[in-house]
């Protein structure tokens, strides 16, 4: 199999992807197939992250700071920006288009022997585990796709759980409240994982708690970030974990919010090792962090930014970055496209507040069609719009448009943001 082919076979497996729909939530498949492949996901003890937002972050910063203390580390998320294979990793190095291929393959392979029909990310999550004992890695860290228990990921034991935040997302499979939405993510727990909880509201701290796992530390309580301040690129915070209080952390990803994600990092892999991390691998670790496409700045002249925000809790904050810590001075120019109801997430990202909406298309099946973000946006008071085919001939548009002190970003999806990202950079300065 090639990797045209692998691609090929993902897309005529894709269900979710397409349609957005999930007609018998489930384990069964992913964990059939696992087993015919000897259960790879428990060659190396997990990491395991669930949450709203914050999930790609986090796994990022738990994955630096291992392989700052020296071991091999095997990391899966989703989804991707611009190629599949970002999804999965060795020590933050995505894996190669032959060893993808090689992987889907076998995973094709067992698709008739073990009488189960996968979907696309079954695939890839099965294909990860493959890989990660294949190179035989240290740990994995493996985030979760969609809410928690009946994901494909959940077929791991983990060591260490994560839940970053609770947010309202996926209600038609959660729903309708953020208590049904942490129970499902709480289906991560495992009777011997040590849990760690960015969640701070009492109602939902405690429904990770009830889920009964070894030991759990939460958020304000057990550990919290006492100084979080804006630097040059970035953010400058101090953590008091369980053990210990770090102090000048270099963090260099945008928004006040990185700071809880890198207290919940931080504390994840204490929880890992069981002890405080030296002063050297922690700034080392969170210092190589790198989000593409999670705020990411392009460009100063104009302004050029790129975020995956895909919810209205991600969009929220992506409009609290953008006018508060940038707050701009030129014309504000928004690239928007987005999988879900354009008016909620345009209403969160603040958009009557731009001078100029280009409504586009996300380019996925579940993109939401130009035309009616723009129409979301007019309702909303958006004085100019635009409506584009594509994110790239918006981007384009946008860069022509620009002068230097203008602001542009671009976000709705990681969709959007992947599209936007590969066109933008051409343009950046």
């Amino acid at each position: 199999m090639t990797y045209d082919d692998a691609l090929k076979y993902l897309d005529e497996h894709a269900t979710y992807e397409k349609t957005g729909r999930i007609t018998s939530p489930s384990t069964d498949t992913i964990a059939a197939i696992c087993a015919a492949m000897g259960d790879p996901q428990h060659s190396a003890p997990v990491i395991h992250l669930t949450g709203t937002n914050g999930k790609g972050s986090t796994a990022q910063m738990i994955s630096r700071l291992l392989v700052a203390s020296g071991l091999t580390v095997g990391t899966y998320t989703s989804p991707h920006l611009e190629r599949v294979n970002e999804r999965i990793s060795r020590n933050l190095e995505p894996i190669s288009d032959d060893d993808f291929a090689e992987q889907i393959a076998a995973i094709a392979d067992l698709e008739g022997i073990v009488g189960r029909r996968p979907g696309y990310f079954e695939i890839v999550t099965a294909a990860a585990f493959r890989w990660f004992a294949d190179v035989a890695v240290d740990v994995m860290v493996i985030e979760v796709g969609l809410l928690g228990r009946w994901d494909a990921t959940n077929v791991v034991d983990a060591t260490v759980s994560v839940v970053t935040n609770i947010g309202m997302d996926h209600t038609e499979f959660a729903g309708p409240t953020l208590a049904h939405i942490a129970r499902e993510k709480a289906g991560i727990i495992k009777p011997r994982s040590a849990t760690v909880v960015g969640e701070t509201r009492p109602d939902l701290v405690e429904i990770f708690r009830a889920a009964g796992g070894a030991s759990m530390l939460v958020a304000d309580d057990d550990f919290e970030v006492v100084g979080n301040r804006l630097a040059i690129g970035g953010r400058l915070i101090d953590i008091r974990t369980p053990t210990t209080i770090y102090t000048d952390i270099y963090v260099p990803l945008h928004g006040a919010y990185q700071g809880l994600n890198a207290a919940v990092a931080l504390v994840a892999v204490e929880t890992f090792f069981a002890a405080p991390l030296p002063e050297d691998v922690v700034l080392e670790g969170f210092a190589e962090t790198v989000m593409p496409g999670r705020f990411e700045v392009l460009g100063r002249q104009p302004l050029t930014i790129v975020d995956g925000a895909h919810n209205p809790p991600g969009a929220d904050t992506c409009a609290q970055v953008f006018f508060d810590d940038f707050d701009p001075e030129g014309r504000r120019i928004l690239i928007v496209g987005t999988l879900r109801d354009p008016e909620e997430m345009l209403a969160a990202l603040r958009a009557d507040e731009f001078d100029i909406v280009f409504a586009c298309t996300a380019p996925s099946p579940r993109g939401v069609p130009a035309g009616d973000v723009a129409e979301a946006a007019r309702r909303l008071g958006c004085d100019e719009v635009v409506v584009f085919d594509t994110v790239e001939a918006a981007c384009r548009r946008a860069m022509e448009y620009a002068d230097g002190d203008d602001a542009v970003l671009a976000t709705g999806s990681l969709y959007t943001a992947g599209a936007a990202r590969a066109t933008l950079q051409r343009y950046a300065n």
